[in-house]
């Protein structure tokens, strides 16, 4: 596979209009955002994107503005998971003929395969689409983990070409860093993690808080890059509390409040997700601020 997909991928949301219908002109708007502040590359329709409650018309129409949105001038990879995998199949057949450029798809959740039936799956979507097929591997969310082993036998596919490593475990970050051929890339699926995992060999970030600061969480995946471990640590750290406060309840709800803040969208879920906690939203909007990205309230 030609594409080579490395440093900060925002996990876009999907923002919604008071009514719930999706917010095409919202969209539009974050998708120039991110591409104005030098995004690498876009990834619409994960999790993040609220993607279990959209129907399939809503997900096609999400996938169709951020492709026209983008012009190409990034890679566009969609999210492409679920929990049948003939239904997977199916689904990233459609959207190769739509024209992104890769799929993410994410562990089946709920059925909690055995690593051979981890591996079997995500044989079948590799095997029906001719895209670039990245893993997404988020124990927490899915309640099955792609081991390193699971993920050896896995890179072995031709268009299986990295993995979304959210597992919260370092030292399964590093064991599957060791594992793979060099030319498999290991995305950061942890904001917090990125630092820590671009310097184990780790080649970027597929994020949530680049929806809010994409010009900064992609220079900090670039300085990795490019090796100034120095410049890079202190981003890290001068980000980190924007990076924490996102994750204080369930994602996406602080991210789309904290784009909801900053002006961008409407703060709008689909339920089961429900508007956080007013004590969080103190928190959220304090390392916000902290950031300089909410306007200073008139006297």
């Amino acid at each position: 596979m030609s594409l080579d997909l490395r440093g900060c991928g925002t996990a876009l949301v999907t923002p919604f209009l008071r009514d719930g219908s999706v917010d095409e002109e919202g969209l539009r708007r974050l998708v120039q955002f991110q591409l104005r502040e030098g995004i690498d590359f876009l990834v619409p329709c994960g999790t993040t994107g609220e993607t279990p409650t959209l129907e399939h018309g809503e997900y096609l129409g999400v996938l169709r503005i951020v492709l026209q949105e983008v012009g190409r001038k990034v890679p566009v990879v969609a999210g492409v998971g679920g929990n049948s995998t003939r239904k997977v199949c199916a689904l990233a057949q459609e959207v190769q003929s739509l024209g992104v450029q890769a799929i993410l798809s994410v562990a089946p959740y709920y059925n909690k395969p055995t690593q051979e039936g981890l591996v079997q799956h995500f044989k079948a979507v590799a095997d029906s689409t001719d895209l670039p097929v990245i893993l997404y591997n988020v124990p927490g969310r899915t309640s099955s983990n792609l081991e390193p082993a699971t993920v050896v036998r896995l890179a072995q596919v031709s268009n299986i070409i990295g993995i979304k490593e959210a597992s919260g475990s370092i030292v399964q970050q590093m064991d599957v860093l060791k594992a793979v051929p060099s030319t498999f890339r290991v995305f950061s699926g942890d904001d917090a993690f990125t630092f820590p995992l671009m310097a184990l060999g780790g080649v970027g970030v597929i994020s949530v808080v680049s929806n809010e600061i994409p010009g900064p969480i992609t220079r900090l995946a670039r300085l990795a890059l490019e090796g100034k471990w120095e410049e890079a640590r202190k981003l890290h750290f001068q980000l980190l509390p924007l990076m924490q406060a996102n994750f204080i309840e369930t994602n996406p709800i602080p991210v789309k409040a904290a784009l909801a803040m900053m002006g961008m969208i409407q703060e709008v879920y689909r339920l089961p997700l429900v508007p956080m906690k007013a004590e969080n939203r103190a928190k959220l909007g304090k390392a916000l601020a902290a950031q300089g990205l909410l306007q200073p309230q008139k006297a």
